[in-house]
């Protein structure tokens, strides 16, 4: 049962890691080549598509995501709900794959994401969480904890910086030195135009430095992350539509640990992200929680 919960939980918090990134930017790029006969070059569609998606604040979204099984959580997970971002809210149903674990007796696992704090529905109540449903972490304090702690290293990397975003991830494309559009085509019956770009973890960094529009504080613990993750590299493919949407976003992140490959639909740009936290009296602190089933709280 000990082991159960753990591993379910850790399953969960590693989707939500690479769900929320840990290596965004907000940064400007400069113009590059249009293709020939487009009526705008790459960098001014996907600057567009920057500003539309900012102003927007959240959106539906559908994703897949695929982990090496070196990684906590590794193998496949589908994530399905409403994002919202600036400030970073969720509400997703998780479809974890058979390298996880689901909560008990549930096919998926429901996950809120508030006010710095992730909840999981952890399925079946038992005795162990004192009867209750939902288990939350809240990343603040789990970041104060013991920096030896190597179970609070696996359960909260990356988690700290939830300020991650649609449009940061469109910045991030805009710092490629090639962005490229590579034609038209069709994502859920809308017609999309296709961009891609690639960064090398060397020249993320170097957009992370020079970039403006965001706070030094914010653009330092960036650059720390990626130095923190070992990341090598960035590979974005973008889908625009005629609105200025991105309506879908492959995003791969090469780590020492292997390639992360996530895809992403988004639909209803502007939906509201009505996400609520569950009720206080049916949740239990999953830090205090795990240090006691692996013994540590003793």
């Amino acid at each position: 049962m000990r082991k159960s919960i753990g591993r379910r939980v850790g399953v969960s918090l590693a989707a939500v890691a690479v769900l929320a990134g840990v290596t965004s930017c907000q940064k400007g790029a400069d113009k590059a080549e249009g293709e020939q006969g487009s009526a705008r070059t790459p960098t001014q569609a996907l600057t567009a598509a920057y500003k539309k998606t900012a102003a927007a604040k959240s959106a539906k979204v559908t994703m897949a995501l695929s982990m090496p099984a070196s990684m906590p959580g590794g193998g496949e997970t589908k994530m399905s709900g409403v994002m919202g971002w600036d400030p970073m809210a969720m509400d997703m149903t998780m479809d974890q794959s058979p390298l996880g674990a689901r909560a008990e007796g549930a096919e998926k696992t429901h996950m809120i994401w508030l006010d710095n704090v992730v909840y999981m529905d952890m399925g079946k109540r038992s005795e162990a969480l004192d009867g209750k449903r939902w288990g939350k972490i809240d990343l603040r304090a789990a970041a104060t904890l013991a920096g030896d702690d190597k179970l609070t290293k696996q359960l909260t990397a990356g988690l700290g910086d939830g300020n991650q975003d649609p449009a940061q991830q469109l910045a991030m494309v805009l710092g490629s030195p090639n962005v490229k559009h590579l034609g038209a085509g069709e994502v859920n019956g809308q017609h999309a135009e296709h961009y891609k770009g690639t960064l090398t973890a060397d020249e993320a960094l170097a957009s992370l430095k020079t970039a403006e529009a965001l706070p030094p504080a914010e653009r330092e613990k960036l650059i720390a992350n990626i130095k923190k993750a070992g990341v090598k590299g960035y590979d974005y493919d973008v889908w625009v539509n005629g609105q200025d949407y991105p309506v879908k976003m492959d995003v791969g992140v090469s780590t020492p640990q292997g390639r992360i490959d996530t895809t992403t639909t988004f639909s209803d740009y502007g939906a509201k992200a009505a996400v609520q936290a569950p009720p206080a009296d049916d949740t239990v602190d999953l830090m205090q929680a795990l240090k006691e089933f692996m013994g540590r709280g003793k």
